[in-house]
């Protein structure tokens, strides 16, 4: 069997009207809908290469897959107490971003992002929010705040 192939151009249309319709539906409040967009491709792709229960391998394993799966070109990323600032260059959806930000609307969800919280949620059951998305001549900066592990009452 072959495999079809679309245009990266289609898709982002694709997902461009998706998240134009859920903004139009939910405005702001749109952003704490979507943190899980990317589940299934986490679970596959990444959870099976977290071994560490620290944050900074945890950053690296999901900086890996997203520049071995051609998702983006790069990523870096400094982490100081609570916040995380990632720079992702080259992402496939920039593209949707830039479109959605010319017509006003804040950027509200981040695939790499996703990734990142999914992992350290998932490997450290830490909760993490994806706080702001700038993008800047073709390169989103992302803030996230790495709250602390949540209580267990043992």
């Amino acid at each position: 069997m072959s495999e079809r192939q679309v245009s990266l151009e289609y898709v982002n249309s694709i997902v461009h009207d998706l998240q134009k319709a859920f903004w139009d539906e939910r405005g702001k409040g749109a952003r704490f809908r979507v943190t899980t967009v990317g589940r299934d491709y986490f679970l596959s792709k990444c959870l099976p290469r977290i071994q560490n229960k620290d944050v900074e391998p945890i950053i690296e394993i999901i900086k890996q897959v997203l520049r071995e799966e051609r998702l983006v070109t790069e990523v870096s990323h400094q982490l100081e107490d609570k916040l995380l600032q990632v720079q992702v260059r080259g992402c496939l959806h920039v593209p949707v971003e830039q479109r959605l930000v010319s017509k006003g609307v804040e950027p509200f969800t981040c695939i790499p992002a996703n990734l990142i919280v999914l992992a350290m949620e998932e490997a450290l059951d830490r909760p993490v929010e994806l706080a702001e998305i700038k993008v800047e001549d073709g390169v989103c900066n992302l803030l996230l705040v790495v709250f602390d592990a949540r209580p267990t009452f043992d």
